[in-house]
């Protein structure tokens, strides 16, 4: 046999590389297909943890003789005004606040160069900020384009933040409507066996989600209610705004959300006073001392008990996996599975140990 000479290929050769190709096309086509509608999955995602979190309340008014689709109606109706209201609250203020702000900045500067120069012994003159304060109209015609790009992509987020919201809403209102005829459609798809299981489980993430819900908006109304008295009391402005904002970033948002909520209350107090930002720092840390060792265990020891370590490592994975949705959804999440890890696990005594090596 001579180097020129070849052997003829396998048969199946042929027919493994096209395989090959094929799968390698049909993988990318998956993977592609999958990219696209990423935003239509975290989208249905967020309205399975809607709909668990709202049928509880549904459950209750069908329970009293209402209409199951009535109900859901009603139940949307009232969350919806309450999200508007939340913002019809909050944004006003924020713009009074803003405004307030912008007013005051050339004396609060005066101020800091006072005490600069009185506290580090610094000589700041006004020297030092010759040439007047910056043409505003001239830096907004040169960068007319970008404020134009930029207001056109926020419009463009914005419309697709609201096509999500619709989006959420409507297939979560149907989860709920027709939560009954639902759950038998999930159910078929598993064998007579599991189905009781399957039924099981979805008890459980319905409680433990509504159960989560409902304790978060216990403890939300009564950190609102703490606020807004101590804020009113030290005489900051907007009070109602900012005990509504502590009320919920402090509860929805996990981990850290009594930190960010307690920034903007101190802010806006430290804008009017230091002496009153000291006062409503020290009322936000002494009540969430109350709320984590009085508060919270009673109010959370029905719904969902969550070690502190589980609750915050499950906000950093849920944030990692999710982002910000992760963190909406980790700890009922968690809640979830550990019910459901714990009615599969056979509880044992602990032997104690002094009696183990004590002489006989």
């Amino acid at each position: 046999m001579t180097d020129m000479e070849r052997l003829p290929l396998p048969g199946w050769y042929r027919r493994g590389v096209w395989y090959a190709i094929f799968a390698l096309l049909v993988t990318g086509a998956v993977l592609w297909l999958l990219s696209r509608v990423t935003g239509l999955f975290l989208a249905l995602l967020l309205a399975v943890f809607v709909s668990f979190a709202l049928e509880p309340s549904v459950k209750y008014l069908a329970g009293r003789g209402w209409r199951r689709g009535t109900a859901t109606g009603f139940v949307f109706i009232v969350t919806a005004v309450v999200i508007v209201a939340f913002f019809a609250i909050m944004v006003p203020a924020i713009i009074d606040q803003g405004t307030a702000v912008a007013e005051d900045l050339p004396s609060y500067l005066d101020e800091v160069t006072a005490a600069l120069d009185d506290w580090l012994d610094l000589e700041i003159s006004d020297s030092m900020f010759e040439g007047g304060s910056p043409d505003f109209e001239k830096l907004l015609s040169d960068y007319g384009t970008d404020v134009a790009s930029g207001l056109l992509g926020f419009g463009s987020a914005l419309l697709g933040a609201v096509i999500t919201l619709l989006t959420v809403a409507l297939f979560s209102f149907y989860m709920v409507a027709e939560g009954p005829r639902f759950r038998r459609v999930v159910l078929r798809a598993f064998p007579p066996s599991r189905q009781r299981e399957m039924m099981r489980i979805w008890e459980i993430a319905v409680d433990k989600t509504g159960g989560y819900v409902n304790s978060r908006l216990l403890l939300a109304a009564a950190s609102t209610l703490t606020t807004w008295i101590a804020l009113r009391i030290i005489d900051v402005p907007n009070a109602l705004a900012l005990a509504i904002w502590v009320g919920v970033i402090s509860q929805f948002v996990p981990a850290v959300g009594a930190y960010i909520a307690a920034v903007l209350p101190v802010l806006a107090a430290f804008f009017e006073s230091p002496t009153k930002a000291l006062w409503v720092l020290i009322v936000l840390i002494a009540y969430q001392q109350v709320e984590n060792y009085l508060l919270a265990p009673r109010i959370t020891a029905r719904t969902m008990s969550l070690h502190p370590a589980v609750a915050f490592g499950s906000a950093i994975a849920g944030i990692g996996v999710l982002g910000a949705l992760g963190a909406v959804i980790a700890l009922p999440t968690a809640a979830i599975i550990q019910a459901v890890v714990s009615g599969y696990l056979e509880i044992h005594p602990v032997f104690d140990e002094e009696q183990e090596g004590a002489p006989a």
